[in-house]
């Protein structure tokens, strides 16, 4: 058969796609980058906000239409909006075939026999059943980094957040399985990975009763040809002194961190079921900033959670002028159903969040055209992602920018490098976001 695919949603769900992929691949099927060549269509869902809800049954929709024409035999829809879904998608839905729920992806090679047989089914496990892992992946991400999912589900609880109903539990995924995935993946070219999970920095405590990403870290750093080791979406109240000096003193390991905040107001960090306050999140970024002085945090914000006063505003935007965070998203907060936030009162209108939203950004806006100037003069080892031909420069990433959430430097040189390569460049300029550079052995 011949297999579109198309995946939707975060990293965490990228790592599902291409273990699918490679399942599909070891099955004899073929992948097509063009849906009108396609026997079948294979959408990987997200569901952990409205808008990637409406993106994700928009997809089906638009890929529904070459059901129509007689072109694709079928429509395979996984991941977290078949897993929360999956009763209306078969009612509301008919022009999917197959449902494969979050826990079932090791099901998708029978899942696409179901529709070469013409059936209408599903596949769905319990969101606590065994973890999925050790599966051949199909990198898409270039070759040169590659997503290492380290756990699955999550136990925080979040009164915003409906990923344990999608996910499950926290389960880590073995040390020695993650290891030799990651020799494998390194095998074939990676040179950074970039852990993920709902939550990093519990990794183990399921497992090995503590905390273990300290000592994943090593034994990820003790492969040869393996550069960088990213780490994101680490809880700030699970930080321990270890991790800090793990990632202090361990080279591979990039100065880094993913912290998600969500809200710099007191009040508003204990309605949505936080485990730290303002004073807390203060404490550990300065110590963090003490102990690793090039650390580069990003953090995440909601904006317009239910109850969010104009004082709990202002007191989120002095603590965002405060900490200067390098880098930082904000999103407005969204009603996600069976969720302890959605039958609080006091939602706010859409157009407050947005327009708490606007200031935010604008206010980091400032904060990061600032730190980008800071950058100038300063020689840093950046990964060539590709090229411009129109512009004649190189886009990079440093070692603060995590692939497609993070800016870019932009390599100025007449040299031929490929995608992957690691080279040594001189900041010339701050261009707003991103920086503008060139190689230092061309500096005279």
């Amino acid at each position: 058969m011949k297999i579109y695919f198309v995946s939707l949603g975060c990293d965490k769900n990228l790592v599902d796609s291409e273990m699918m992929l490679g399942l599909l691949h070891e099955a004899g099927h073929e992948i097509v980058d063009d849906e009108n060549l396609a026997d079948v269509v294979v959408i990987n869902t997200c569901s952990f906000i409205h808008d990637a809800k409406e993106e994700s049954i928009n997809t089906i929709l638009e890929l529904a239409d070459l059901k129509k024409n007689g072109s694709l035999k079928g429509i395979v829809a996984c991941g977290c909006l078949s897993e929360r879904y999956a009763d209306q998608i078969r009612t509301e839905l008919p022009e999917v075939d197959v449902v494969v729920g979050t826990m079932a992806i090791d099901e998708i090679v029978n899942a696409i026999n179901a529709v070469e047989r013409g059936e209408r089914t599903e596949f769905l496990k319990p969101t606590d059943g065994p973890l999925v892992y050790g599966k051949p992946r199909l990198v898409t991400t270039g070759g040169h980094y590659a997503y290492l999912k380290i756990a699955e589900g999550c136990d925080k609880h979040c009164t915003y957040c409906a990923i344990p109903k999608m996910r499950g539990t926290y389960r880590s995924v073995p040390m020695d399985v993650l290891v030799h995935e990651a020799e494998t993946l390194v095998s074939e070219g990676v040179k950074e990975l970039i852990l993920v999970a709902q939550e990093t920095t519990l990794y183990g405590v399921d497992l090995y009763h503590e905390k273990s990403l300290p000592k994943l870290l090593r034994a990820l750093s003790g492969i040869e040809d393996l550069h960088y080791i990213r780490i994101l979406y680490c809880y700030p109240e699970e930080i321990t002194d270890e991790l800090m000096d793990e990632i202090s003193y361990n080279k591979k390991v990039v100065k880094y961190l993913d912290i998600p905040i969500q809200s710099g107001a007191d009040r508003v960090l204990k309605r949505m079921g936080r485990r730290t306050d303002r004073a807390e999140l203060e404490a550990l970024i300065g110590k963090l900033r003490a102990k690793i002085p090039d650390i580069c945090i990003r953090t995440t914000l909601i904006s317009g959670f239910p109850g969010e006063s104009r004082s709990d505003f202002k007191e989120t935007f002095e603590f965002v002028k405060k900490m200067r965070f390098d880098r930082l998203g904000v999103f407005t907060y969204s009603r996600e159903e069976d969720t302890a936030a959605a039958r609080m009162k006091g939602h706010l209108p859409e157009f407050v969040k947005k327009g708490r939203m606007n200031k935010l950004m604008k206010l980091q806006q400032s904060i990061a055209f600032e730190k980008a100037e800071e950058e100038v003069g300063r020689t840093l080892t950046v990964f060539v992602e590709g090229k411009m031909p129109e512009d004649g420069v190189y886009v990079c990433r440093t070692y603060k920018d995590a692939p497609n959430v993070d800016g870019y430097l932009f390599l100025e040189t007449e040299k031929d490098l490929m995608s992957g390569d690691l080279i040594k460049a001189r900041v010339t300029r701050a261009q707003q976001y991103d920086l503008v550079g060139v190689p230092e052995d061309e500096l005279t």
